[in-house]
């Protein structure tokens, strides 16, 4: 394509790429590794994209039509396998942990905040201090929670204090707590069957990895790993999940990073701390050096 036959003295016939289709493939090129190469994010619009992104989330997710009798079969399900491979220990976790006032109400509190204010504050951290990889962990993020909201429309599932039959005990009713999006008055504003996978364990287990690896402070690096440990323990104490959510949470996290390691050629986190001022005003620069000689070039 965008090649032609010429012909040399010899009479041999040989391809030369025209330099039209030369010309627009450079363009394309050029253009498809400006859209790679790390750039010093802008406040303002990272604001706008991550609460226009949220905002997006959240209609899908609960846009979701909540269909409960497939979301119970569904759940009975993922008990009896977990029941199988012996790890069907929800239950003893929520009945132990609920019988601690202080603990299971303090977890409550742990569902509800850490989640959003954990996450936001990682990306502020990127944002100040690795600017020049922002971008492409910001991208895992993103296609992390884009992929969980297949699994909401394609697996409605309902969460353990729903289920029929089971003794779980929903920890917020029982506590009066505030903050869950799926008891008490806020209910009917979320969508009810959407516990697989999890994103809590998706957001928490990169905010945990994000933490470890960029970190260079050996107790920041632990109390990274500890924070989606943690979650994980909430999450089955509170009856909001199983643990076979928290590995569909892990496998959503491991599509981000696939994602951003094809766009990007790299992981985030072996890319440049830093976004080179040159390669950054470059382009600018050039316009205005252009401009200012055609300026002389007229007087």
């Amino acid at each position: 394509m965008g090649e032609m036959t010429v012909t040399t003295l010899e009479g041999q016939q040989r391809p030369t790429t025209s330099p039209i289709a030369g010309e627009q493939e450079d363009r394309n090129g050029r253009f498809l590794r400006r859209l790679r190469t790390p750039r010093r994010p802008r406040l303002w619009f990272e604001i706008l994209l991550i609460a226009v992104s949220y905002w997006t989330y959240s209609l899908i997710r609960n846009a979701v039509p909540e269909q409960k009798s497939q979301a119970l079969r569904n759940a009975d399900w993922i008990w009896r396998v977990e029941e199988h491979l012996g790890i069907a220990v929800e239950q003893s976790v929520n009945h132990a942990v609920n019988s601690v006032t202080w603990l299971i109400v303090g977890m409550n509190y742990y569902y509800a905040t850490l989640h959003f204010v954990v996450t936001l504050g990682v990306l502020v951290w990127l944002f100040r201090k690795h600017p020049g990889r922002y971008a492409a962990t910001r991208m895992v993020l993103f296609a992390t929670t884009a992929v969980a909201l297949l699994g909401y429309y394609l697996y409605p599932l309902a969460p353990p204090r729903l289920m029929n039959g089971h003794d779980f005990i929903d920890t917020v009713l029982v506590h009066q707590t505030w903050g869950s999006m799926a008891s008490g008055d806020l209910k009917h504003m979320s969508n009810q069957y959407a516990a697989m996978p999890s994103m809590h364990i998706g957001w928490s287990l990169w905010c945990g990895l994000t933490i470890f690896a960029l970190a260079s402070v050996p107790w920041v690096k632990v109390l990274g790993l500890l924070y989606p440990t943690a979650t994980l323990i909430v999450i089955v104490a509170t009856a909001n999940h199983f643990w076979l959510d928290a590995v569909g949470g892990l496998i959503c996290l491991a599509f981000g990073f696939a994602v951003a390691r094809l766009w990007y050629g790299a992981m985030p986190y072996r890319m440049p701390q830093e976004v080179a001022v040159q390669e950054e005003r470059a382009p600018l620069l050039s316009a205005r050096f252009r401009a200012r000689f055609k300026a002389r070039s007229k007087a």
